[in-house]
């Protein structure tokens, strides 16, 4: 009597093989990333935004419906973080998506992710990008205009986004490969302070064009010298009492009352 063999599959393939993220569905999410606050609501925030950016990656994760819906409702609570930032969490999300889709990790590795990202991202991007580098950029290309003219403003537009272009990137790029372990990245490239010295450098560049502002108008008067001295004198003051942490309103009230001064002398 011949021994009864076990009948093998008809297509055998392993979890690793099976579940991949084609270049240029990669590259589509990527692109989504920037409408991500395109859908926002005081109730989602930033949900849609994010369900829309991955999107193109669920028919090659789940091949069953069941699944994708399943991933779908994953990700319908609320979402909200820095829309630049949001880049790195939906990079870490495909990381674990796709473990979960190769049976390597569970769904809850996802939203432990997406959850613990979320509020230090969105703090991390408002400091460096809305309180430091669009200030900075900013400043420096209004300082250009005595030089540049008319197309110093190019200077603010190029700058800008090739940080933000080039950080948003990396921190897609990052996510996908390494998961939480962007944190660690994040923080071996020091951004608390590059976020200082591009404040440091938004300092300068206004009061660079506030001497030249002082002295071109300070010229009608006969004032020139004494003006352009006093607003560089105002400016270094300024900047060393913003480090012993003055509060702003103090700094704007009193240089309301110099300029009244200054107005009802001269």
């Amino acid at each position: 009597m011949s021994e009864t063999q076990p009948v093998p599959p008809l297509v055998q393939t392993t979890p690793s093989e099976s579940r991949q993220l084609p270049f240029a569905t990669v590259l589509r999410i990527a692109l989504r990333t920037l409408f991500i606050q395109a859908g926002f609501s005081p109730q989602a925030m930033q949900t849609l935004g994010l369900l829309y950016a991955l999107e193109p990656a669920w028919p090659h994760l789940y091949p069953r419906a069941d699944q994708r819906d399943e991933a779908l409702r994953r990700h319908l609570s609320p979402f909200n973080t820095h829309p630049y930032a949001a880049a790195a969490i939906v990079g870490g999300i495909l990381f674990y998506e796709l473990r979960h889709a190769r049976g390597e990790g569970s769904a809850e590795e996802v939203t432990h992710f997406k959850q613990t990202l979320m509020g230090p991202l969105a703090a991390l991007g408002d400091g460096f990008f809305w309180l430091s580098l669009r200030p900075a950029t900013g400043a420096l290309g209004v300082a250009l205009i005595p030089v540049l003219g008319v197309w110093a403003p190019l200077v603010f537009l190029v700058t800008y986004n090739l940080v933000h272009l080039g950080t948003r990137s990396w921190l897609f790029v990052t996510g996908l490969h390494t998961g939480s372990a962007v944190v660690a990245r994040l923080s071996e490239l020091k951004v608390p302070m590059w976020s200082n010295r591009l404040r440091g450098l938004a300092a300068a560049a206004a009061g660079g064009i506030g001497v030249w502002l002082s002295l071109n108008f300070g010229a009608q008067g006969g004032l020139t010298p004494w003006l352009g001295a006093a607003c560089l004198a105002l400016g270094v003051v300024t900047v060393a009492l913003v480090e012993r942490k003055v509060p702003p309103l103090v700094l704007l009230y009193g240089a309301a009352a110099l300029a009244t001064v200054a107005g009802a002398l001269w």
